[in-house]
């Protein structure tokens, strides 16, 4: 039946059987922050252990723009092959399905070969793409690619987030019960997989899910040996390490590599106000951080004004590349180490904080070590990252929030952040303030004699001080 074909894994030349897989060299994934090493590591492993690399990076796989996206330089990729990095073009859209279709046919050949793959990237959703049949193919005669394209193209000059958002509940309420209302590339995907197939895209997943050696996170891992290396660093180190990152790439040529791109690709998209940072090479860390700057004329640049812009550019750069940092961490947590399902593989965690002078010592001899062990079918010298157990919590739940005006959350751990972050209870904190005042001018309207109201100015002004001490608390 068709609708059985489209599941991946059903349809798939590409994926490796699991008898094929025991009798083949590991399949190696290092996981880490940006700014923790884990290129310097693959390379390491790579050039010592005759492997190559695969490039699990949405923003490298696009031509151009080295410095920002951060690109091994061409004489480490002399070293060590890599692929699908800087391959596409910055003007063409290239989803996780693009990816996956193209990344996995390299990595068989690379088993092929008897040589050893080595998966490294920031991209999250392109690992597990690669990891676990997680993802909905398009029928065998339509390209992804393009579908996307016109799909979500077609959306935004008709649908608003809200009508796209309805459109899927009416189809599939599951679906959008899980996915945020603004979240329009998620949605507008959802609607397409049940265009395609005419299944609702929760009953396509739910049956991944339920395939032999499924679980939570999807469908069954497509190669068995898999070691995964998690390169940690101590988090003040990480940011002191990315802000001088930022500040190498200033002196790199990070605004001439943009001013070019943006002269060459970006310009007329911008002046006629067409422009979208939510989209392909766009969304890569550093332009919409420059992008005041990068509308200024030459000669604006230098002035007062324009250096301002730049400074400010310089320091949104550094706030947005910590928080990426972080986001890439709670996503390794949450997948791999409190290891949702039994599908998840063992994590080996190296700590390399004591960058550069304790690399060997602390990263790179127990990554090779624990390497040697996989490919050699034996247990491992270090131990692997202790289970978490992982909470049980609702995560598909959607939650209002009517302090931050309306704002919708989705999942309870994220609703209980939100409830615990610094702008909200600041709003909150407003909020009783403006009531305990309307309160006491009510009281205040009430009571004629003008003791009474001085009374009740200091009852306010008690209740204010106690409101206060309540919130330091």
């Amino acid at each position: 039946m068709r609708r059985r074909s489209i599941i991946i894994g059903q349809n798939h030349k590409m994926a490796a059987s699991v008898r094929k897989v025991a009798t083949r060299l590991p399949v190696v994934v290092i996981l880490g922050a940006t700014g923790a090493g884990k290129s310097k590591l693959a390379i390491d492993i790579g050039t010592r252990m005759n492997g190559e690399v695969i490039s699990a990076d949405s923003m490298q796989v696009y031509k151009g723009l080295d410095i920002i996206t951060n690109k091994v330089t061409e004489e480490e990729q002399r070293a060590c092959v890599h692929h699908v990095l800087d391959v596409i073009s910055p003007l063409r859209r290239f989803t996780v399905v693009d990816f996956r279709n193209r990344a996995l046919p390299i990595l068989e050949d690379i088993l092929d070969r008897q040589r050893l793959p080595i998966i490294v990237g920031g991209t999250n959703y392109y690992i597990e793409s690669l990891l676990w049949k997680v993802l909905i193919s398009p029928p065998e005669d339509q390209e992804e690619s393009s579908l996307l394209f016109d799909r979500e193209d077609a959306a935004d000059e008709m649908m608003t987030d809200a009508d796209l958002h309805s459109q899927l509940a009416a189809v599939d309420p599951a679906m959008a019960a899980r996915l945020h209302p603004n979240d329009r590339r998620k949605v507008a995907r959802s609607l397409q997989v049940f265009q395609q197939t005419g299944v609702p895209h929760s009953t396509l997943l739910q049956e991944q899910s339920m395939q032999e050696g499924g679980g939570p996170l999807g469908g069954p891992l497509r190669y068995t040996n898999t070691c995964i290396l998690y390169l940690s660093c101590q988090q003040q180190v990480l940011d002191e390490r990315l802000d001088k990152r930022v500040d190498t790439m200033m002196e790199r040529g990070l605004l001439d590599e943009l001013s070019h791109f943006h002269a060459e690709y970006n310009k007329e998209i911008v002046d006629a106000n067409r422009q979208d940072y939510t989209r392909g090479i766009f969304q890569s860390i550093g332009f919409k951080e420059f992008h005041k700057y990068l509308l200024l004329q030459e000669g604006q640049r230098s002035s007062d004004d324009g250096q301002q812009l730049l400074q400010e550019g310089v320091a949104a750069l550094k706030t947005v590349t910590r928080r990426y940092a972080r986001r890439q961490i709670k996503w390794i947590r949450n997948r791999f180490l409190k290891r949702p399902g039994g599908n998840v593989p063992q994590v080996f965690q190296m700590d390399s904080s004591r960058y550069p002078d304790r690399w060997e010592e602390d990263v790179l001899q127990p990554a090779l070590s624990i390497v040697q062990a996989y490919v050699q079918g034996r247990d491992p010298p270090v131990s692997p990252v202790p289970y978490e157990e992982p909470r049980q919590v609702d995560r598909h739940t959607a939650y209002t929030c009517q302090v931050c005006g309306g704002r919708v959350i989705t999942g309870q751990l994220s609703w209980e952040a939100h409830l615990a972050s610094r702008s909200h209870r600041r709003r909150a904190r407003k909020q009783r303030l403006r009531e305990a005042m309307k309160q006491h001018q009510l009281d205040q309207a009430q009571q004629s004699s003008e003791a009474s109201a001085s009374s009740g100015e200091d009852d306010f002004a008690q209740s204010f001080s106690a409101m206060l001490e309540d919130e330091k608390d």
